[in-house]
């Protein structure tokens, strides 16, 4: 569903992203994990056309990004952890604002399911002012999920989320999954990625330093067969220094 081959990114002089290739299949969450300028975010943003790749392929169900992006972003959402919303219009319209873009004929329906998964059903008429940060990043989610979208890009979901809305976003990823979707989980939580993702992508400036299930990705990193994605996370990064210091 989500294929990348060959992606570079340049800045000038600076390489970014270098040569990245993987694939996430339907029904596959993929957490997206490196640190600091490990290059996760321009990754994300070249998949779902924001920014341009220097060079490279990105594929949405078959669709490429660069030559055919209205189709390739029909089925693709892209939820940053910084929500963009605007600022006079509500809840309600926001969501009506996303069905027209998308031709979403049912989407009061849709919406309503939305925003009752997300315990959002009595901030239908609030200004984006009114919400806290974590109600902001519901109606993200919803806006994003409105067209019912087969790839999902999430970058740091749960910021701002309370624990009651961690735990129903984390089984809106399951539900996702099993429906079939694609999904790319960018988190420094690693804690979050263990839990819910079948596959692991870890960067370190711009290159990729190990891809598979996270059983392939533990199996090669943890010679006891039994260690946590943290320690894992260390040793392919090469950052296994000792840090109870």
């Amino acid at each position: 569903m989500i294929e990348v081959e060959g992606l570079c990114k340049r800045y000038g002089e600076f390489t970014a992203v270098d040569g990245l290739s993987f694939q996430v299949a339907a029904g596959q969450i993929m957490g997206l994990v490196g640190p600091n300028g490990a290059g996760k975010t321009t990754t994300l943003r070249c998949l779902a056309g924001i920014i341009p790749a220097s060079l490279g392929q990105v594929r949405i169900g078959g669709m490429d990004i660069a030559t055919d992006p209205v189709a390739a972003k029909r089925q693709l959402a892209f939820i940053p952890d910084e929500p963009r919303l605007f600022e006079h219009l509500t809840v309600e319209q926001h969501l009506n604002f996303v069905a027209r873009l998308y031709a979403v004929a049912d989407w009061r329906e849709r919406g309503t399911a939305l925003l009752d998964e997300l315990e959002m059903a009595d901030k239908r008429q609030l200004l984006p002012s009114e919400l806290s940060r974590g109600m902001k990043q519901k109606l993200a989610i919803a806006c994003g999920l409105l067209h019912a979208p087969r790839a999902v890009i999430l970058d740091e979901p749960l910021t701002g989320l309370d624990p009651y809305g961690i735990r129903r976003m984390k089984n809106s990823m399951r539900r996702l999954a099993a429906d079939g979707v694609a999904i790319i989980l960018s988190s420094h939580l690693l804690d979050l990625v263990e839990e819910v993702c079948t596959h692991l992508l870890i960067l370190k400036e711009g290159r990729k330093l190990a891809d598979g299930s996270v059983a392939e990705v533990r199996a090669h990193y943890a010679a006891d067969g039994d260690a946590s994605l943290e320690d894992v996370f260390f040793r392919a990064t090469g950052e296994a220094e000792d840090l109870r210091a």
